[in-house]
């Protein structure tokens, strides 16, 4: 059985939606796995908060003297904001990289106020769509264009999901949809690119403002009700604890390309 690595070797690693939740969290732990010499591309909408995980960072003792930390303010649902991760991410030497990294953990949860019926206007569930399907399909592409084939270097995209990728859930219409959509997209990526490492990595209920969100506004009564009794019986994950899981498969790296793994299965 092959064995793990210790690190993630000289990475260009870009994460979305880094400024706070599990992706703030990926953030930091990612660090401590880069070799020196390694970009962390940190993307989000908020500049404040992505100066916040820069600093933490750099007050860290783990991350090494070499890793460069570059913070992009944009908002992944317009084109623009796409363009100008996938412009900072080529301005990155390819010579001096060995592995590429894209996590794409940004997205949203959407109306849960509303069941499926209550949706017929199309420009918010397209709004919803640009930024939960069309930008991460964008930036994978782009990113994965710059940064070609090529002898010694390895390719990861690790998709952040859910079981509502494939499991239906009352009044989580737009949600649902956009993780099913994804989870092909990125299954689609596996089968066309077998040198790309594709995950699709569903990180449990975890203890973020989305869940609280979805907690406090979720129409249907049976849904809000099992998402309170995570909360009551202790079943909501820590991010450090989800994304540790996330890391160890990485560095195994013996998923399934393209497959759905949860955070619960052996």
């Amino acid at each position: 059985m092959q064995s793990a690595a210790a690190d993630l070797g000289r990475a260009l690693c870009i994460i979305t939606g880094a400024s706070r939740g599990f992706g703030r969290t990926v953030s930091r732990q990612v660090s401590r796995l880069l070799k020196p010499g390694s970009v962390l591309v940190l993307a989000a909408r908020s500049a404040e908060n992505l100066r916040a995980v820069q600093a933490e960072l750099a007050a860290s003792e783990v991350p090494g003297a070499g890793l460069e930390v570059r913070c992009v303010p944009a908002d992944l649902g317009l084109e623009e904001g796409v363009e100008k991760v996938v412009k900072t991410c080529r301005e990155v030497s390819a010579e001096d990289i060995d592995h590429i990294i894209l996590i794409n953990n940004a997205g949203s949860l959407g109306d849960v106020s509303r069941y499926f019926i209550g949706f017929t206007n199309m420009a918010e569930v397209d709004s919803f769509l640009s930024l939960n399907i069309s930008s991460c399909l964008c930036l994978t592409a782009g990113v994965l264009q710059a940064f070609p084939q090529r002898p010694g270097l390895r390719r990861t995209v690790v998709n952040v999901t859910s079981i509502c990728g494939i499991s239906p859930y009352r009044t989580w219409v737009l949600y649902c949809t956009a993780k099913a959509a994804r989870e092909m997209m990125f299954r689609v990526l596996a089968e066309e690119q077998p040198n790309v490492r594709v995950l699709n990595y569903a990180p449990g209920p975890l203890d973020t403002d989305m869940l609280s969100q979805a907690k406090e506004r979720t129409a249907d009564p049976d849904l809000q009700r099992l998402i309170s009794d995570l909360y009551a019986n202790g079943q909501v994950l820590t991010c450090d604890t989800s994304c540790s899981k996330l890391l160890k498969l990485l560095l195994d790296d013996g998923y399934t390309s393209g497959a759905h793994v949860d955070f619960f299965d052996e």
